[in-house]
């Protein structure tokens, strides 16, 4: 806590500038939400928008095809992976306002328009609810479109099995 008086020093005859000048409403009597700065990291606007745009159906998974591929192994690497929440999700971060690219693949059938624009309802509503920042753009890049028969999984090593 830093205190000022307005008391002579010793060896002054009239009062002393205070040690440290505090800026801004301070205090017992200002609002709560005024007192401080809240930074909010890029990774935890990336991770509120993977999550919210995993949640429109249509959406089949997050992340180009070398982002999928890298992000595969590194879950399989102890202590490597954190889930893969934020895959395909770029985001810049300023003192009230957001950008984000996010990479996505749609599944076969659904009208990618219209899962763009449902992403970026959903997207926008989360981060914003969220943080407070304004979503200035949500740039979505369709890298793929999942096909009924295609399987997720990599195909095994070596010929013999």
């Amino acid at each position: 806590m830093t205190e000022t008086t307005d008391r002579p020093s010793p060896g002054q005859d009239g009062p002393t500038e205070p040690a440290t000048m505090l800026k801004g409403p301070t205090g017992a009597g200002t609002s709560p939400e005024t007192r401080g700065r809240t930074t909010i990291a890029d990774g935890v606007v990336a991770k509120i928008a993977g999550t919210a745009a995993r949640e429109v159906p249509g959406i089949h998974k997050l992340g180009a095809g070398m982002t999928r591929a890298i992000g595969a192994v590194r879950e399989r690497v102890p202590g490597g992976g954190t889930g893969g929440v934020s895959r395909g999700v770029k985001v810049e971060v300023g003192e009230r306002q957001a950008a984000l690219d996010i990479d996505v693949v749609v599944e076969y059938g659904f009208a990618i328009v219209d899962v763009a624009a449902e992403v970026r309802v959903n997207v926008i509503s989360a981060v914003e609810r969220m943080t407070g920042l304004e979503v200035v753009e949500v740039n979505l890049v369709v890298d793929d479109v999942n096909l009924p028969d295609e399987d997720d999984e990599e195909p095994a090593e070596g010929r013999v099995q």
